[in-house]
């Protein structure tokens, strides 16, 4: 099952910050919204064999960008053939993958994500927020094992200029502790990457549900760039990858239009 997401916002790319710094979709057309979003880190969960409610907060986290080519160059081909896939492994990756690099059963910390929201950072303007339901993890997966794993966006062109955007996400964990739990976000356009975010979440203790705020930090795209996202939609898509430990335990996948329609 995938998810199917309607937003206004932009988003940004950094390796057009050597190129024209205009922000203007302009001529390409399309109007929308503009925002950025906050997002706040909050562990909450009970301890094993405790009677009493504990809660844990966790600081906001500001994505660093990864994209400064310092990681040797991999293949997906190569990935595949791994046992372990660490964080290493997918920053060297120059594209979009076309698999998935885990299956649902490495996710044996039984992480589930439940509700993900994006708001405008300067105005606190809530830009898009969906939740899942809460049967449809178990009954999806018995038709497809991946369900879940992927959400399509659809964004106004206005989304293209934001510069600070805040991701509130809210996930449970199983009854087995959490250390290192960390995310690696990375975004292209056809064969470019456009940025990579780096999330360390920290530690979540057993049997918790926690609510995690992300800030993306985008640098500015081109005109040339921005007017291409926009007639090309779902040309932008973007790898999601989750480590305990430094071992992958999760991928997920989502592409992007920018059109303002579906």
């Amino acid at each position: 099952m995938s998810y199917s997401c309607t937003n206004t916002g932009k988003s940004q790319d950094p390796s057009s910050a050597k190129k024209s710094g205009g922000n203007n979709p302009g001529s390409c057309g399309g109007s929308g919204d503009t925002g950025s979003s906050n997002n706040s880190h909050n562990n909450r969960g009970n301890k094993a064999n405790a009677k009493s409610n504990t809660a844990e907060a966790m600081k906001v986290k500001v994505g660093c960008n990864t994209t400064d080519g310092r990681i040797p160059a991999t293949m997906e081909e190569e990935l595949l053939a791994n046992t372990i896939i660490t964080p290493d492994d997918v920053l060297g990756l120059e594209k979009i993958t076309q698999n998935y690099l885990c299956g649902p059963e490495d996710n044996v910390y039984d992480i589930d994500f439940t509700r993900f929201k994006i708001r405008d950072l300067e105005t606190g303007t809530v830009l898009f927020e969906i939740t899942k339901p809460p049967s449809a993890n178990k009954a999806d997966k018995l038709v497809d094992p991946n369900a879940g794993r992927f959400v399509r966006y659809q964004f106004t062109p206005a989304f293209l200029k934001l510069r600070q955007v805040g991701a509130t996400v809210e996930f449970t964990v199983g009854d087995v502790p959490i250390n290192n739990f960390r995310m690696i976000e990375r975004h292209y356009f056809r064969e470019q990457l456009l940025k990579s975010f780096d999330f360390e979440f920290g530690f979540c203790i057993p049997s918790s549900k926690n609510t995690c705020e992300h800030i993306y930090e985008f640098p500015p795209l081109s005109d040339e760039t921005m007017c291409a996202m926009m007639l090309h939609p779902y040309a932008t898509q973007s790898d999601s990858f989750y480590f305990v430990d430094n071992k992958l335990v999760m991928h997920n996948k989502a592409d992007y239009s920018y059109s303002g329609t579906p």
